[in-house]
């Protein structure tokens, strides 16, 4: 078994005297694609804030590829390969799809955004942007300005500025979030292409999406997990069925 990329140990994160967060451990491995799934006010944001570095952990440890990056800041977690994308759709909607994401290729690479213009188009560069784009099957869209996509189309976008980064381990946060049902199935299509050592640990709450993308769930309830397991047993855990899924685990998922 390969060693974890991202470890929680016992996190715990309260506000005043509320914990949110409840003694929460579990890794994630190469290659994983694990789902967190949980009720409204399990505690998934803050779950999520703390380990990309939005909110301090106020007890445990995380670790990425066996080193503590607990104290670490939200750019610190990035370069180690940590990455976080499509909590809010953060784009540069005056320039063009292969811009953007050129920017996230020379943000990774170092280089400053003043040298943009003479830099998008060299062959480095624009051999990264192409193939994430391709990769994604968004490369028709290259020139065209964010402000004409649709917003299906800026999601997949958002992914792209995410493999930009060269995660390790990229979160994924509600990623078909108001794009229509008929275009949700182009967002998992997308997932399905990223390169297999990646691990995507996505939060969602389409049940569907879940059992699509997912070949590990994770359940939060009350700030603490209760499953941990393949998706064909969680809807037969009686604890999560009371906490969770209801009448969803008595549809056409329980056989």
């Amino acid at each position: 078994m390969t060693a974890p990329l991202l470890e929680l140990r016992d996190v715990c994160k309260s506000f005043g005297g509320i914990r949110v967060n409840d003694g929460v451990s579990f890794v994630v491995r190469e290659g994983d694609r694990i789902a967190l799934i949980g009720p409204n006010g399990a505690g998934k944001t803050t779950l999520v804030n703390v380990i990309s570095g939005g909110l301090d952990v106020s007890q445990g440890s995380i670790l990425l590829g066996g080193h503590d990056i607990t104290d670490f800041s939200i750019p610190q977690r990035v370069d180690a390969g940590l990455i976080r994308t499509f909590q809010i759709t953060r784009l540069f909607t005056n320039l063009t799809v292969a811009e953007n994401v050129a920017l996230a290729v020379m943000q990774k690479k170092g280089i400053t955004r003043k040298f943009f213009s003479s830099w998008i188009d060299r062959p480095n560069i624009r051999d990264q942007w192409m193939q994430i784009l391709g990769l994604l099957g968004i490369a028709h869209l290259a020139a065209a300005r964010v402000s004409q996509l649709a917003y299906g189309q800026q999601r997949l976008l958002d992914l792209a500025l995410g493999l930009a980064l060269e995660p390790k381990v990229l979160i994924l946060d509600e990623p078909a979030a108001g794009v229509p049902s008929d275009e949700s199935g182009r967002i998992i299509e997308a997932i399905d292409r990223l390169p297999p050592k990646i691990a995507v640990m996505m939060i969602e709450h389409d049940m569907d999406l879940v059992f699509k993308f997912a070949k590990r769930v994770l359940v939060l309830a009350n700030g603490r997990l209760i499953f941990e397991g393949d998706p064909s047993a969680v809807t037969h855990d009686s604890e999560v069925r009371r906490a969770y899924l209801g009448t969803y685990a008595d549809g056409r998922h329980t056989s």
